[in-house]
């Protein structure tokens, strides 16, 4: 029996909940995650197995395994980021009495408490015992930000009204399976196998297994310490301890588990399972742990610091605890890219999308090191896109849709629709507009770290890549007079075809077109500018010559962009199709987001419609500021003014459904600078996509990574007008009414710790002390120069 009133707190330094219900229980373990940038494990109650209310789910960042299902009749592979052994397991019980759950005993009280301070999250469930008992059991838990191998589990027992003996056991669990999303437990989950386990020295057992296909081999220990002797057993795959506990009333009993995880992905070890075995045996105790990992999260917090008043503030604090607990300084030793989902859960298979392209600009301006170690990422994998573009006819790079372990395309060529029960083909690999999204990537890092050395290395060989596979995609229609790219998807992803068309693919979208002449352009100024010997050694490697870079030339200025109706269209053709009965729509579903399963499960496709899932067209106001995309349009041949701007925002506004925690943001992002009364709704939107599980039970099954590092930095750079470009900071404020003060601080070009604070009316930026260079900063028609130890006021435009 459960405790029936629910409710959620969060303040400045916790995220709560009071009160237990089974059916809030995904949405809870997703957000009441920890992690360290390494690994991360859900934040699932030690005493329940994964069924149908609780999943319990530990994943090591970039531990991919590749399995083959039977799908619709067809076998189908997906690789997917791996569900480790369960190292959480705790449950206990008075002396042949039942377990206790909240699921199958009296619960009197029951709260949960993310401290996001400190990274550590606090359960306190209180059991009532009958006859007046009761056992209240407290713990806390935490993975190490210090240490990236390390986790612990504290448990407090104290007993009301009786004494007992109370028997804990603790294990590790070697049976899990990947089945944490229920669209994909129709493929085959089971991801370990060679599941052998042990003991050591006494309180401390081990297990050890490997991936199926990529051969990763996995080894965890677990310390088990508390007040009585430690006996341990094995079934098979499980490692067991237990210990008896005498409980009196008023008096409190502790139990220790200390986890250690490696994987032979890790740097410096030898085997897996002595690493983890030798680390857990010589782990401090739960205190000493908890001092050195409270250190390492203040170290971060000084680092990222955001100051936002009120519940806006509360919640931004909440979305960076996320980010920095997928993305912390130990990612830059590691070999991962940006998963869409955090560690948090399984959905999309932990897969690497475009995503970094909301994640990377807010860690370019604090934890440079960790953008450069993502954006390597992309690197390694640079051959493979070099390959993939072959294949598909074509020169350069074209780098995946989604990608995992070794940077082929991941992405499932069939997708089941929850509506309909059918499982229909997935053409969203055609979003070739990746590639221009880890160009993007590429030169805002250079720009706000001013990190030269990569942009001329492995940034400019990604950058010379996806231009050549940009100019070979275009073909020059005579009758037009401009070369066009067919047979692709924007970002929308709710329109894959035409109406009727026998192939997938559109023709010349926007956003796609655009973003291809941008990379363009930036490759021949990065030519232009190189150290002459690099600049040959590329030219040499790549094989360019000046007929390539003239016809990049001119497809720079050329590529199609279609209107329609006195507004930028989302592809070519799309002026021609129907509107969507909208208002009917929602009177029949009320809630319209996924409207493409909606109309595919009544036997219609959104192809045939006005309708897009999220920004397409509207993400170029995203990427790029006001003067940039004039100039861009510009070089285009096309005269972008205000009015063009506002028809083509309140078109795409009427008729989006806000299918993507993305696009609350981006909308948010873009009426901040041109309908500023109508912001906030979709800035609100955004901070609580996850918070609130507005996309309806898809947080619980992983948080959205871009949407929150995405409204960090629509603080950071969106609303202030913050750019990094020719060498200075430039500033531009678009203050909303609910959010006109705030600050923050930044890492610029080597300086840390700078704080900029914008409130009534004018801009305040202190560089700390050093021996940099003074910054150059340019607020509208005004430039002045910060010395380190300087402040300076600038007064804001009305």
């Amino acid at each position: 029996m459960a405790v029936t009133a629910v409710t959620t707190t969060l303040t400045a330094e916790t995220w709560e909940y009071e009160g237990y219900e089974p059916a809030q229980e995904r949405l809870r373990e997703a957000l009441c995650t920890l992690g360290n940038g390494c690994f991360a494990t859900r934040g699932a109650l030690p005493e329940c197995d994964a069924d149908d209310v609780h999943y319990p789910g530990t994943y090591v960042a970039g531990c991919y395994n590749r399995l083959t299902s039977e799908v619709a009749g067809r076998q189908v592979e997906n690789e997917d980021m791996v569900n480790l052994p369960n190292w959480l397991p705790l449950r206990f019980r008075l002396v042949d009495g039942a377990w206790l759950t909240p699921d199958t005993a009296t619960v009197l009280d029951h709260q949960q408490i993310l401290h996001v301070d400190r990274g550590l999250l606090e359960r306190r469930t209180r059991f009532g015992l009958g006859e007046g008992r009761a056992l209240t059991v407290r713990q806390q838990r935490i993975v190490h930000m210090a240490d990236p191998h390390l986790a612990a589990l504290r448990t407090e027992f104290t007993a009301e009204g009786f004494t007992a003996d109370l028997e804990v056991e603790a294990a590790i669990d070697g049976g899990v399976t990947n089945a944490g999303v229920p669209r994909y437990r129709d493929l085959d989950g089971h991801h370990l196998t060679h599941v052998h386990t042990g003991s050591a020295e006494p309180g401390t057992v081990w297990l050890r297994c490997r991936t199926r296909t990529s051969d990763i081999r996995i080894g965890m220990a677990t310390r088990l310490t508390g007040g009585g002797p430690v006996t341990t057993r094995h079934e098979h795959p499980r490692a067991v301890q237990t210990v008896r506990l005498r409980v009196e009333p008023g008096s409190t009993v502790t139990v220790d588990k200390t986890a250690v995880v490696h994987t032979s992905r890790d740097p410096a070890i030898s085997d897996p399972r002595c690493a983890a075995t030798e680390r857990a045996e010589t782990a401090p105790g739960f205190d000493d742990l908890l001092r050195s990992h409270r250190a390492a999260w203040d170290q971060l917090w000084r680092v990222t610091e955001i100051d936002v008043p009120g519940e806006p503030g509360r919640i931004l604090r909440l979305h960076l605890f996320h980010v920095l607990q997928t993305l912390s300084p130990h990612t830059a030793d590691l070999d991962v890219g940006v998963p869409a989902r955090g560690l948090h859960g399984e959905a999309y298979r932990g897969h690497v999308f475009w995503d970094e392209l909301f994640v990377l600009p807010y860690l370019n301006l604090h934890l440079p090191e960790v953008s450069r170690a993502l954006l390597h990422y992309r690197h390694r994998r640079l051959t493979q896109a070099c390959s993939a573009a072959r294949a598909a006819g074509r020169r350069g790079a074209m780098y995946p849709w989604q990608s995992g372990s070794d940077g082929r395309e991941e992405t499932q060529r069939l997708h089941l629709n929850p509506h309909s029960g059918r499982w229909l083909p997935d053409h969203s690999h055609l979003q070739r507009h990746v590639g221009s999204a880890v160009v993007y990537n590429v030169w805002r890092y250079c720009e706000a770290s001013g990190d030269a050395d990569f942009l001329h290395t492995q940034g400019a060989e990604m950058l010379l890549q996806v231009a050549r596979f940009w100019a070979d995609s275009a073909t020059w229609d005579e009758g037009l007079g401009r070369h066009r790219i067919r047979g692709v998807m924007g970002p929308d992803e709710y329109h894959d075809a035409y109406p009727d068309a026998d192939r997938p693919g559109l023709d010349d979208n926007a956003y796609t077109n655009v973003t291809a002449a941008w990379v363009l352009a930036r490759a021949l100024e990065l030519l232009r500018t190189l150290p002459e010997p690099r600049r040959r050694e590329l030219v040499e490697r790549t094989g360019l010559d000046d007929a390539e870079l003239e016809q990049w030339e001119e497809i720079s200025r050329t590529l199609y962009v279609p209107f329609h109706d006195g507004v930028i269209s989302q592809f070519d053709g799309y002026g021609d199709l129907e509107e969507l009965d909208w208002a009917g729509y929602r009177r029949r579903y009320d809630d319209i987001r996924r409207l493409d399963r909606i109309l595919e499960a009544e036997g219609d496709t959104v192809n045939r419609y006005k309708a897009s899932k999220q920004a397409d067209v509207l993400m170029l106001g995203y990427l790029f500021s006001p003067c940039e995309l004039i100039s861009l349009f510009g070089r285009l041949g096309h005269h972008l003014d205000e009015a063009l701007w506002q028809r083509t925002v309140d078109h795409y506004l009427d008729r989006t459904s806000h299918g993507s925690t993305l696009s609350g943001l981006v909308h948010g992002w873009v009426l901040a600078r041109c309908r500023r009364s109508e912001a906030w709704t979709f800035v609100q939107e955004a901070l609580r996509g996850d918070v609130a599980d507005l996309q309806g039970g898809t947080t619980g099954e992983g948080i959205h990574l871009g949407a929150m590092a995405g409204t960090l930095d629509l603080v950071q750079r969106g609303l202030p007008g913050l750019e990094t470009r020719e060498g200075a900071l430039r500033l531009d404020p678009a203050p909303l009414p609910e959010l006109s003060s705030y600050g923050f601080s930044l890492r610029y070009q080597g300086h840390w710790g700078v704080r900029l604070r914008l409130e009534h009316g004018r801009t305040e930026i202190a560089v700390p002390h050093s021996d940099r260079s003074p910054i150059d900063v340019r607020v509208a028609d005004r430039a002045v120069q910060v010395r380190p130890g300087q402040t300076c006021h600038v007064e804001l435009p009305g």
